[in-house]
């Protein structure tokens, strides 16, 4: 909630003045005196806590990201870990934290914030990716977790995403909780927290290291579906960057334990730092990140080139065509690549279970339910974020009768097997690198076997658009945006009629032809989803983690040129329409 411009002042001349707060934080206010504007964008609220927890600019100030904001958080989960009862705070939290300036202080100090309330802390004795943190919760039987990560945004961010008990993102009604208790907190000075030796000193706070990390790697080991083929092509080529992030040990010690033996770490970004001096944008999906990679990659006449994001759960490939050009893959033929794999080399190897299932998002491509189908499996879809992918996991295979085999988002994304309950690039690299071996093995490449899937199953060509909006000013133009398209039921592209429109706040999906409506499940979200001819698509929503209006496109055809044609016309047709409301 927004405070007037009289609170937001009282609590900027709090930290400027209260010796709780530190030099650095008090100089650093002091020099912004007189700018009312900046004032106003740190104080005139505090950080919002959503499903997805903190993220934000790394700076003072209760809008931002640091020490006293993490402590807030922190506080606000430790007393929803109080109503849980003592069984709840025994069995503790698991935090780890990535490559970003200040993730190691933060990380201690929700630790020592969770040990002030007598809550058991396990932390990471270094920097470790998000998929290890959720495989930690769940290998230690935490009743949550907290991984410090502002994911693949500039440098200039960081963040807090806290987990359940299943290892999977907070659940919305575990969230609300924990900031109406945040909400209670009228002054930051009266949070406590331990010094890391009372931590230590009253068994409350616990290092986990190298055993964890041998039985995280064993579990990803025990996930190959073709190690023999792997052995047989050992010699594939294969460049990795971390892109400066967490993702550079467990990735390395995965593919070396796998057998393959002529890896290529990119040298510049090798190195954890969260300056990310070699990419202003640290995101897999942009070919900018990854120069440094197909440069290596093309002096070494590497197969692929795999990249992984900072905190180690997104994965970007790039492949070697026939010609020696290299092509930058989408998360979605990511997506259908793994997929594919996963159940192809299963059901040859006659391990593919009855009531086997997938699951993706409803902004990734149609082309997922044409492969689920052709191997006999159900495609469940859920809204963007891998918390609803991991839902299913629990309520389906963990406590129901199908199988989980795969799950992606279309944000490059990507997660197998039930140990991980959020997306996962150390397996997905792994896996990636197994089926370009396998494929070696009939004389293809990525490109070549992508190429035989849209010949099987039709080309999709899919395409994300964002549009950012900074500050206070930019996430109201959104909301009115998203309003205002909501309120209109003329809005009509000439390129592709549409069919009908899914409102997900509302629950309803509203059919243009017949004026009738019906009721969606999903969780009630702010997104409208525009069904248009055939099985193309339009949707617009805001970003959960940036300032940004994101909008997706889908097309579909038998040929890629036609396909091509029907996803520019819809996407220029319905981005000049969108910003007349912006």
């Amino acid at each position: 909630m927004e405070r007037t411009r009289e609170a937001y002042m009282a609590i900027y001349k709090q930290w400027c003045e209260n010796p709780y707060f530190d030099l650095e934080t008090q100089e650093e206010l002091r020099a912004i005196e007189g700018n009312d504007a900046e004032i106003k964008e740190r104080f005139v609220q505090d950080l919002s806590f959503g499903t997805g927890g903190l993220r934000a600019e790394r700076a003072a100030g209760s809008n931002r990201m640091n020490l006293y904001t993490i402590s807030q958080a922190t506080e606000g989960f430790a007393r929803y870990i109080d109503r849980l009862g003592e069984a709840a705070k025994k069995r503790g939290v698991a935090i780890s934290y990535d490559s970003r300036i200040m993730s190691p202080e933060f990380a201690l100090r929700a630790a020592l914030v969770f040990a002030a309330h007598g809550i058991k802390v396990y932390l990471s004795d270094i920097l470790r990716p998000t998929p290890m943190l959720s495989f930690a919760v769940r290998h230690f039987s935490c009743v949550g977790g907290v991984m410090v990560t502002a994911s693949h945004n500039p440098a200039k961010y960081n963040g807090y995403k806290a987990y359940g008990e299943d290892g999977g993102q907070m659940p919305p009604d575990a969230a609300e909780i924990v900031m109406d208790e945040m909400s209670k907190i009228d002054d930051l000075s009266t949070i406590q927290y331990l010094s890391e030796e009372e931590a230590q000193a009253a068994g409350l706070l616990e290092y986990f290291g190298e055993e964890f990390d041998r039985v995280y790697t064993d579990m990803l080991l025990g996930l190959r579906i073709n190690p023999d083929m792997v052995e047989k092509h050992s010699d594939l080529k294969i460049v990795y960057t971390p892109l400066h992030g967490a993702g550079n040990l467990p990735v390395q010690r995965i593919l070396h334990e796998s057998g393959f033996k002529q890896v290529f770490v990119v040298p510049e970004q090798e190195a954890a730092d969260g300056n990310f001096p070699t990419v202003p944008y640290p995101n897999p999906e942009e070919r900018a990140a990854l120069e440094l990679a197909i440069q290596l990659a093309e002096r070494e006449s590497a197969s692929l080139v795999v990249a992984t994001d900072p905190d180690g759960d997104r994965t970007g490939l790039v492949v070697r065509l026939n010609n020696g050009e290299y092509q930058v893959l989408t998360g979605n033929q990511i997506g259908l690549l793994l997929m594919d794999y996963i159940l192809g080399a299963k059901q040859k190897r006659g391990i593919l279970e009855p009531k086997s299932f997938c699951a993706t998002t409803i902004v990734s491509t149609r082309l997922a339910k044409k492969v689920c189908d052709y191997y006999g499996v159900t495609l469940f879809e859920v809204l963007t974020g891998f918390k609803y992918i991991g839902e299913l996991m629990e309520k389906l295979d963990e406590h129901g009768d199908m199988h989980f085999q795969f799950g992606f988002e279309e944000s490059y994304g990507y997660l197998t097997g039930l140990d991980v309950r959020d997306k996962d690039a150390v397996v997905s690299t792994m896996l990636i690198c197994e089926l370009a071996a396998t494929l070696k093995d009939e004389d293809k490449t990525l490109a070549d076997r992508l190429e035989e899937l849209y010949k099987c199953h039709g080309y999709g060509l899919e395409k994300t658009i964002s549009l950012t909006f900074e500050g206070l000013e930019g996430m109201n133009k959104i909301k009115q945006c998203l309003n205002s398209l909501r309120a209109d039921n003329s809005f009509a592209l000439e390129s592709s009629k549409i069919q009908a429109r899914r409102d997900y706040l509302s629950s309803e999906r509203f059919d243009l032809a017949s004026s009738t409506t019906s009721q969606l499940t999903l969780p009630k979200s702010n997104v409208l989803l525009y069904e248009l001819e055939g099985l193309d698509w339009a949707c617009v929503r805001p970003s959960g983690t940036e300032p940004k209006l994101k909008v997706y496109f889908g097309a579909y055809a038998p040929e890629r040129d036609s396909c091509a044609k029907r996803l520019e016309a819809i996407s220029t047709e319905f981005e000049a329409k969108l910003r007349e409301f912006l």
